[in-house]
């Protein structure tokens, strides 16, 4: 295993200069990036479709880096690390939790995203005594409403994009009002900060692994969530297209220990969005 480096709040590591490292898991390296104080819980990110490292928000890592140690990883077949994706859900949970223990970590926090959110979910049900808290931002349970149909939605608007120039995130995590647009613009902006050692595109063949295994996700017989104790902070925009808002609201309302915030005029995207709202009520929660 690679050798950490220490980060502390107001020091010069940033999302935009973090160091990429390796991490050896059953002989596959992993790469990661860790900033934030280097003692305490950390908060593990678990990643949405199609995204490695650099498409996380720098406001959403550098602000919650603030307090707290933040640990980030491209899963198998993701971005530089090595491997062969998984089509399920379930074993990208499996990977993810061999990556935790490979660190050396007893216990984490969870912030999962889109369908980094879903994997949260499956840790914490076959993992229980490893997690402490979790957030899951536009994100749905096991056979959630229209998580189906995200393959489909995905596509729409990746030929959009190709047709208009622009990222398919512009179209798929904001609104279509003014200020959605303006949002998505900043947002793609902030994801070309950092300019050096950056990390690969995703592959083609991991994106069709991914797909298929959100897929089976939205198909499958829902889980019985009233098992999951952890506190758990449930957010997302009140107008998701890519996992229907309505999912945030039926696993928070099936969590027996969940906070649900929407923020309006948002999207898939409503995290990054209210980044500022956003990081300070993830602090909070983290550190209640």
């Amino acid at each position: 295993m690679s050798t950490r480096q220490q980060s502390h709040p107001g020091s010069s590591i940033a999302w935009r200069n973090a160091p990429t490292k390796v991490v050896d898991v059953g002989g596959t390296k992993l790469v990661y990036r860790q900033l934030g104080p280097d003692t305490g819980v950390p908060v593990i990110f678990l990643n949405h479709l199609a995204a490695e490292l650099d498409r996380w928000d720098p406001r959403v890592v550098d602000g919650i880096a603030t307090r707290r140690r933040v640990i980030v990883f491209d899963n198998r077949g993701i971005g530089a690390s090595e491997g062969k994706t998984p089509t399920s859900v379930e074993a990208m949970a499996r990977d993810a939790v061999a990556f935790i223990r490979a660190l050396g970590f007893a216990q984490v926090d969870l912030f999962g995203f889109s369908l980094g959110g879903f994997i949260s979910q499956v840790i914490a049900q076959e993992e229980p005594q490893l997690v402490r808290r979790i957030i899951l931002a536009g994100t749905g349970p096991a056979g959630g409403t229209g998580i189906d149909k995200v393959t489909s939605v995905t596509i729409r608007d990746m030929v959009k994009g190709a047709l208009t120039f622009r990222h398919p995130e512009y179209y798929l995590f904001f609104t279509e009002t003014p200020n959605g647009r303006n949002q998505a613009r900043k947002f793609l902006a902030r994801l070309k900060e950092r300019t050096e050692n950056r990390d690969k595109p995703v592959a083609i063949a991991a994106f069709r692994a991914q797909l298929k295994a959100i897929h089976a996700w939205g198909r499958q017989r829902p889980a019985d969530l009233s098992r999951v104790h952890h506190p758990v902070l449930v957010a997302n925009g009140e107008r998701d297209k890519m996992v229907p808002s309505s999912n945030s609201v039926d696993v928070a309302r099936r969590l027996p220990n969940a906070e649900l915030v929407l923020y309006e005029d948002a999207g898939h995207g409503g995290v990054f969005q209210y980044h500022e709202a956003f990081v300070k009520k993830a602090l909070e929660f983290l550190d209640t």
